[in-house]
C-alpha cells in the first residue's frame, strides 16, 4: 500500500482542494492512506472530522518539512511512501505510475512537473524536470520510496531546515539507490513566481544549491533564502490536473 504524506504549515486553503482530489484518484491495490502531518504551530485543518477513513491528519513536535515529515512516516502503515507538498496536483495515474517503477525493480523515484502558469519562463524551468540534473530531487517533484529503505538511509534529517529533500537524495545517490524520473507531470503552483520575480527565484535556487554542494550549514541556506525571497504565501492552486 501507498501512503501519501503531506507537510503542512497554514495550507488549509490547499488542502481543501487536495484532499478531495485524492479521494478520487485510483489506486492498483485498492486501497490508500493520506497523512496531513502539520506543524506544532501550523493553524488546525477544520474539516478533519469530514475526512474519510483513509484520510489521518496528525500534529508534528515541532516545525520544518524534514521533522514532519519523518513523523508522517512513523505514521504511515503502507510500505511504500509519497511526499507531496500541498500545493502540488498529482495526475490521475500517480498510484498506478509508482507500482509501476517498483515492480520494474527501480526502488524509488520522482515526477516531472508543470506550473499552473501559461508563463513561458515556467514551461522552460518545467521542462528540465524530466531529465536527471542539479536541481532534481527537489520536493516539488514528489519523492515516492520504499519505507525499509526510507527508514535504512536514516529517514530526513530534521537540522537541516533549507534543502532536505537534496540532503536526502545526496544519501540515495551514495547508496546507489536505484531510481527513476516518471514523466507525468505533476501540476505545481507558481505561487513562489507571483510573490518573487522569475530571476530572483532562479537566481536564488543556483546560488542555495552551489552552497548546499559545497557544504554550507542548513540554517545559513535557510537565512539566505529567506533574505532573498517573500516566502509569506498561502495561495491555493485553483487548478485541477486532468
Amino acid at each position: 500500500m501507498i501512503s501519501i504524506i503531506i507537510p503542512a504549515h497554514n495550507e488549509n486553503a490547499n488542502l481543501d482542494e487536495l484532499l478531495p482530489y485524492l479521494e478520487h484518484l485510483h489506486s492498483p491495490d485498492g486501497f490508500v492512506e493520506v497523512i496531513v502531518a502539520l506543524s506544532a504551530t501550523s493553524a488546525p485543518y477544520p474539516r478533519e472530522i469530514q475526512l474519510k477513513d483513509q484520510f489521518k491528519v496528525i500534529r508534528c513536535a515541532g516545525n520544518g518539512r524534514a521533522l514532519q515529515m519523518n513523523e508522517g512516516a512513523e505514521n504511515a502503515v503502507g510500505d511504500v511512501l509519497a511526499f507531496l507538498h500541498a500545493d502540488v496536483r498529482p495526475p490521475g495515474e500517480f498510484l498506478h505510475n509508482i507500482k509501476e517503477a517498483l515492480d520494474n525493480g527501480f526502488e524509488a523515484g520522482f515526477f516531472s512537473y508543470r506550473f499552473n502558469s501559461e508563463n513561458k519562463l515556467l514551461k522552460v524551468n518545467a521542462s528540465f524536470t524530466g531529465k536527471d540534473g542539479l536541481f532534481t530531487g527537489g520536493g516539488d517533484q514528489c519523492l515516492f520510496i520504499r519505507k525499509k529503505l526510507f527508514k535504512e538511509l536514516g529517514k530526513f534529517d530534521p537540522d537541516q531546515v533549507l534543502m532536505e529533500d537534496f540532503e536526502f537524495f545526496k544519501r540515495m545517490k551514495q547508496r546507489g539507490v536505484a531510481y527513476t524520473i516518471i514523466k507525468n507531470d505533476l501540476l505545481v503552483s507558481a505561487r513562489k513566481y507571483e510573490q518573487n520575480s522569475y530571476l530572483k527565484i532562479n537566481l536564488t535556487n543556483l546560488i542555495l544549491v552551489i552552497l548546499f554542494r559545497l557544504g554550507t550549514p542548513a540554517r545559513r541556506l535557510k537565512g539566505i533564502h529567506d533574505f532573498m525571497l517573500k516566502t509569506n504565501y498561502h495561495k491555493p492552486l485553483h487548478a485541477s490536473n486532468e
